[in-house]
């Protein structure tokens, strides 16, 4: 009598464990994703992006609160008078716009104003830290006196919305130098890409380069845009 051979049976697979890994796999798959297109679709929005450099008038707003890496800020208000202006405003004999313009050297945090050969001023910034600042030279293709800048990442903790922003002179699609009043950490990068500098010496480089008196100047024949020449690499902090 032939003896019958009786197969094993295979193991059950846990398929209750293996579809839970499948949805755990996919729901953080989706987070990550939607964190990343969130970043790139936010970071640098207005601050790093000429797509959100909307509000060209350099009016002030009404509003001065803020928000900045989730942090409530204020905007201190201004004088109105001209304040950070040099006192010798008109231009003297070798003293014209053209001989006129500004270095950043990312590596040492700095920023230097020379007309001719001669070094004028030299300030401490902050420079790019939750995006790159532009290397290159640029002519500055707007002057504001205010105007408001909003982009980062909520996700990502990098959000930002600020009113008034002072001094404002973009000088490549929407990076500018500019005053900053929501941290005073100049000497290290700080920014989502623009030039921060300290509200008085982002005023006194504002109207050293020689802007038209009121809110809002573009370059002209006279006045082709003050040059900027941005070199070096960020220190890692």
């Amino acid at each position: 009598m032939k003896k019958k051979v009786i197969k094993p049976k295979a193991k059950k697979k846990d398929s209750s464990l293996k579809l839970t890994f499948i949805i755990l796999g996919t729901f953080l798959f989706f987070v990550v994703a939607g964190a990343f297109l969130q970043y790139k679709s936010q970071d640098g929005l207005c601050a790093n992006s000429i797509t959100c450099v909307k509000d060209l008038t350099g009016k002030k707003e009404a509003t001065n609160e803020g928000t900045f890496m989730g942090k409530a800020v204020t905007a201190p208000d201004m004088p109105e008078d001209n304040t950070y202006a040099l006192k010798d405003m008109t231009n003297v004999l070798g003293d014209t716009t053209s001989n006129k313009r500004i270095e950043v050297d990312l590596s040492k945090q700095r920023l230097y104003a020379f007309d001719g050969n001669n070094k004028v001023y030299e300030f401490p910034v902050s420079t790019g830290k939750w995006g790159k600042t532009p290397t290159g030279t640029f002519h500055i293709w707007v002057w504001l006196r205010y105007t408001r800048m909003a982009g980062g990442s909520k996700a990502l903790g990098t959000y930002y919305n600020l009113p008034n922003v002072p001094y404002t002179m973009y000088f490549y699609q929407g990076y500018g130098i500019h005053g900053a009043y929501w941290h005073n950490n100049f000497g290290h990068p700080m920014s989502h890409g623009c030039v921060n500098m300290r509200t008085e010496d982002a005023g006194t480089i504002f109207y050293w380069s020689n802007p038209k008196a009121g809110n809002v100047t573009y370059p002209t024949a006279e006045n082709p845009g003050t040059i900027v020449t941005i070199y070096g690499t960020a220190p890692n902090e």
